[in-house]
């Protein structure tokens, strides 16, 4: 639809926006992208460069000319209210195409088995950027019909991090790093559960081999205006932070990597630890079962009980190390059978808890002849004392 102007547009409207994003400048822009956040007393503008952000307050009666000049310089704005969302357009030959999507009440979803309200940490009818890109989410923040599965994953991924949060930090920005991010589908999903559920100051650091993943993730995260989410290439050993790190997520890092992303997060003394094993190979092919021989008849059984002892030592390994830790059931977005995540929060573990979780583990790997890999990296670093 035609509009005369954006001014006639927010004339129209009674209530103030919560964010607008102005975006698609031209060659003349100084800036690549404004940003305008509701506050208590007005409105917060992020201009943003390549390398920089600048800050400036204005009053909720400054916006609408702040806006309308300098749409002259930006083609595309971005309107967020708390019942719909605008898009606004300015065609190279001037006109200025409108369109608008409400956004539909919460949907309660009714548990069949207990006749009971589900209350999800992201529920239907809230618009999130990129649930709707993934197509799980419909524009206006209704799930899609065949997309219910990965829903309910999504939120029972938030319900993991959300039951653990609050050991986080509270007077300073949490920083999380993600080793092997991909596609980073619930990378952008920890972003927006921080900052618009917790209302948490958070930067995430995505990380991850290929270059071509990170350039559309990086423009995905500026394109949905996550200013402090940023993804780089590089890999899980050779990553140095400047900064502490608060919580480490690796979410289907293949093999032996996740062994490295591990060590990583202990060596960082990091509060939250999120894992997701995948394609554990390294014991499989190690393994020698003589005392246990009916494990190794049966390749399936023996890859499965392979992983999944694999998952016990890191498990004690991470208790050994100060954590409290558990092993949750979990299911990634790609359809594929239930997985394991393990969770551990950082804690003052008793020396007895410690010299225990440590002997099993050891007595595992004895019994099938076995060095785990994060046990491997530790006991090297000093952190594990070698066995006498």
């Amino acid at each position: 639809m035609e509009i005369g102007s954006l001014g006639e547009y927010l004339a129209g409207r009674p209530e103030l926006p919560a964010k607008v994003v102005m975006s698609n400048g031209g060659a003349k822009a100084e800036f690549k992208r404004l940003v305008y956040v509701r506050k208590k007393d007005g409105f917060q503008r992020e201009a943003y460069t390549a390398t920089q952000v600048f800050h400036k307050n204005i009053t909720a009666e400054e916006l609408s000319g702040e806006l309308e000049t300098e749409f002259a310089t930006y083609r595309q704005c971005n309107l967020f209210y708390s019942d719909r969302t605008a898009e606004i357009k300015r065609s190279k030959g001037g006109k200025c195409l409108f369109s608008e999507s409400k956004m539909q009440a919460p949907t309660k979803t009714v548990s069949e088995s207990h006749n009971r309200v589900k209350n999800y940490v992201i529920p239907e009818g809230t618009v999130v950027p990129p649930l709707v890109d993934m197509g799980i989410f419909t524009k206006e923040g209704r799930v899609v019909a065949s997309m219910h599965d990965k829903f309910r994953q999504i939120n029972r991924f938030v319900e993991i991090v959300s039951d653990a949060a609050d050991c986080l930090p509270k007077d300073r920005p949490i920083r999380i790093l993600d080793f092997g991010c991909g596609k980073s589908y619930l990378t952008f999903i920890l972003y927006y559960y921080f900052t618009e559920i917790r209302k948490s100051d958070v930067r995430i650091v995505g990380l991850d081999l290929k270059a071509d993943v990170i350039r559309n993730c990086n423009a995905a995260a500026e394109r949905y205006g996550y200013r402090n989410l940023t993804f780089a290439v590089g890999d899980i050993g050779g990553y140095v932070s400047e900064e502490p790190i608060d919580m480490v997520v690796t979410l289907h890092a293949c093999d032996t990597a996740t062994d490295y992303a591990l060590f990583h997060a202990v060596t960082n003394r990091a509060k939250l630890i999120l894992s997701v094993p995948c394609c554990q190979h390294e014991m499989n092919k190690a393994m020698s079962a003589e005392e246990m021989p009916i494990i190794g008849r049966y390749g399936i059984i023996k890859e499965r009980m392979a992983a999944l002892m694999t998952d016990a030592i890191r498990a004690n390994l991470l208790t050994v190390c100060g954590y409290k830790t558990q092993v949750l059931e979990f299911v990634d977005l790609s359809h594929t059978p239930k997985n394991l995540l393990i969770r551990a929060t950082a804690c003052l573990q008793p020396k007895s808890v410690r010299e225990r979780a440590l002997a099993e583990a050891r007595e595992l790997m004895k019994t099938f002849a076995y060095e785990q890999k994060l046990y491997v990296l530790l006991r090297d670093a000093g952190r594990i004392a070698a066995e006498e």
